[in-house]
This record gives structure tokens, sequence and C-alpha cells, in this order.
């Protein structure tokens, strides 16, 4: 088996899905218009690689506390539909299916977490999907995180496990292709036989250049 793995937000899509999905809910009045603020510094500490998993997955989290998985499915949709699908590059979905027509396994892999990124990997028609996970008590989220958080060095150890589960060999994530635009996905570039870096951000750019990784660039 040959992994083709992919970092979703500035990489597969244009835009930031946690930002994204709390103006969204701003929009719609379902959070306090004071988190705005602190929404958009998120977003610029996760970029500059400064801020922690746990400070980064737990926010977001607690904006979705109080309700079931079932409630929000029809924001969700509509989310997909208004704000994820159109900033979907055509670019990225034909990278996708050059992968998928030579026999690669399409895993996508994000730091965000599974009730916010899950309809976007449906559509994206990737094999499987490694997100930050949501802790359900009595039925609700908590809005707390659970488990490993699928972000920085918490990428390899989830996906590693994923290998361990189907006793796939470690062998497979060495030899995998791995494209994104962070530099919160140093530890996994590193590993992988193929780290491709698609309009990363500076410090990644440098890296990149430094590495003499391949850099692509979408039209966007």
């Amino acid at each position: 088996m040959r992994l083709a793995l992919f970092d979703l937000d500035h990489t597969l899509l244009s835009g930031d899905s946690d930002l994204l999905w709390c103006e969204f809910l701003l929009r719609e009045g379902l959070l306090d218009p004071t988190l705005d603020e602190r929404n958009r510094r998120m977003a610029g500490a996760y970029t500059a690689g400064s801020v922690t998993p746990a400070d980064y997955c737990n926010f977001y989290a607690s904006t979705l506390a109080g309700r079931s998985e079932a409630a929000w499915l029809p924001l969700r949709e509509r989310f997909l539909h208004e704000v994820i699908r159109p900033r979907i590059p055509d670019d990225a979905r034909a990278l996708l299916q050059r992968h998928r027509e030579a026999g690669h396994t399409l895993l996508l892999t994000t730091a965000t977490n599974r009730l916010v990124s899950g309809l976007t990997a449906v559509d994206l028609g990737v094999d499987h999907h490694i997100a930050t996970e949501l802790e359900v008590v009595d039925g609700l989220l908590t809005g707390r995180t659970q488990g490993v958080l699928n972000m920085r060095t918490g990428k390899v150890e989830r996906l590693r496990a994923w290998l361990q589960e189907r006793a796939l060999p470690e062998a497979a994530l060495k030899q995998a292709t791995f494209y994104t635009d962070s530099i919160n996905d140093l530890s996994l570039l590193s590993v992988v036989r193929q780290p491709i870096v698609v309009d990363p951000d500076p410090r990644l750019e440098l890296t990149a250049a430094r590495k003499g990784w391949t850099v692509l660039r979408f039209r966007r």
C-alpha cells in the first residue's frame, strides 16, 4: 500500500476550517461576539507556529459544547455547501485524482476536529480521515478534546497508531507522500519519503528551500 497524506487547511482548502467555522457560527448568532478577536488571534498563532496544540484544539472544541453531533448536522451541511466547497481549488481536486488513479490510499490528516472536518473529508473523497477527536458525555459534546491531538508530533503518533490498528508496517509511513502548507507539520514532513509543501507559510518555505523539498503553487 502506498499512502498519500494530505493536510487540509491552507493546503487542499483555501482557508482555515476552524477560523471559517467560528466566523460562520458568529454570523449565525451562535457564539459570543467577543470570541471573534480570539478566533483571529488563535488562527494567526497557528500560522506562526506559536500556539500549543492543547490551546488551539481545546479553544475550537469549546465552541461546540452542549449539543449532540446530530444537532450540529444541519449547520455542518450548510457550512460545507456555503463556505467550504467554494474554497476547494480545482488544483486540489486534481491532485487527489492523480493519486487515486495511481492506486494510492488517500488519507486526510488534520488538526481540525472531526465534527468540523468530517463532511469535508467525505466531499474530497479520501479513503481515510484522521482528525482531533471530541469528548462526548451522555450524548452531548463537552467542549473538550479526547485522546492524542492530531497536531504537530501528534500527527505522527496518530498515524503510527492507525497503521498498528490495521496491522500495517511502519514502512508504509516511511514510504508515504505528504502534502502540507504548515510549519506545524514539520514532524510528519520529516518522516515521510516524499515531503511536498503547498503554498507554504513563511517558516515552512524557508525550511523547504533549505532541505530541497518540492514546492507546489495552487491557483486559488
